[in-house]
């Protein structure tokens, strides 16, 4: 049996998706953002081809969950507890060899809530299946795979010292390879900025098929990522995957500066898509970007419907689509 992981493109059994459940973290977002995440169930379920395992964090959420839900095919209510939606980060990594759960801490201690540090465990659980635990900090979205052992990520997540203090890339590597059958690890450089996760690289570059990288390109004069987007797909261009071909970088506008609350600049990806079995899940932020970058996710994508959705509540919480799922394969 492979440790490997596979690719978000390989068929599913289910996907996993964390429901806004706490009042007090969400505030005036929380209906925007649970509407937003219902609209995205409501996709997956559909035209995604998937089973919806939506999990609740409180009674409240639950409640909620199965009044705006609750009679839709296709999407399951499951009861939890968790701090608070990104099942990315907090639940496992389903490799091969099964469920992988590991340490979390926050994201290097920023916003350590309670239950978070369980979610692997319940979803586990949930799926009839035994959680293998690891003895190190990892976040699912500091990780892309392409379902043949190489893995992509950042240094500014993987080896920053509020994670696992010491480590170098060979240790990371080892780790990797350990636990989720990494053969080759592909290095980048540093995330968004603004970005609480320390550059979870499921904003800045995607594996969209065997050897082929998305990652993003400039929108506009003021976009605060231009030189980490340009950095990235420069050093792509130079890697070879697992399987010793040299990657295909196809660039895709990103949604350029999107205000946040105190007009500074937050995270927004286009990178933060999400493969289903039978359509492509793309958050929107901004009306022209968001068209181009959903043009250009159909050409890469042919054999599935792209479909873009408003991610702007959502985003208030720090995240979009990708960090609020977890793909269990078939």
């Amino acid at each position: 049996m492979t440790r490997t992981v596979p690719a978000e493109w390989s068929p599913h059994r289910a996907m996993w998706l964390g429901f806004p459940s706490h009042a007090e973290l969400w505030e005036d977002d929380l209906e925007p953002a649970r509407a937003e995440v219902a609209a995205l169930a409501r996709a997956l379920a559909g035209p995604g081809g998937e089973r919806v395992r939506l999990m609740t964090g409180s009674p409240e959420g639950q409640a909620a969950a199965r009044a705006q839900l609750g009679g839709v095919d296709g999407v399951e209510v499951v009861p939890g507890a968790f701090g608070d939606i990104w099942l990315r980060d907090t639940g496992p990594i389903f490799s091969g060899a099964g469920p992988q759960g590991f340490r979390f801490n926050g994201w290097g201690g920023k916003y350590a809530l309670e239950h978070d540090d369980t979610v692997a465990a319940q979803i586990a659980q949930a799926a009839g299946a035994t959680l293998e635990p690891h003895d190190f900090i990892l976040e699912g979205g500091a990780l892309d795979h392409d379902g043949e052992g190489t893995v992509l990520t950042t240094r500014q997540c993987l080896l920053n010292p509020n994670r696992n203090p010491g480590w170098t890339q060979d240790a990371a590597e080892a780790a990797l390879a350990k636990a989720l059958g990494a053969k080759k690890v592909l290095w980048l450089g540093d995330g968004l900025v603004n970005d609480h996760t320390d550059g979870h690289v499921d904003n800045l570059a995607r594996f969209v098929a065997p050897g082929v990288v998305a990652c993003p390109m400039a929108f506009g004069r003021a976009d605060p990522n231009a030189r980490a987007y340009d950095a990235a797909a420069e050093a792509l261009a130079g890697m070879t995957d697992a399987a010793g071909r040299r990657l295909q970088v196809v660039r895709i506008p990103s949604p350029g500066w999107i205000d946040g609350p105190d007009k500074d600049c937050v995270p927004a990806s286009h990178m933060n898509f999400l493969i289903a079995n039978t359509a492509v899940i793309v958050p929107l932020y901004a009306d022209l970007p968001g068209r181009y970058a959903t043009q250009a996710l159909e050409q890469l994508f042919p054999e599935r419907k792209v479909i873009g959705l408003p991610s702007i509540a959502i985003l208030t919480g720090g995240g979009s689509f990708h960090c609020i799922t977890q793909q269990e394969p078939a």
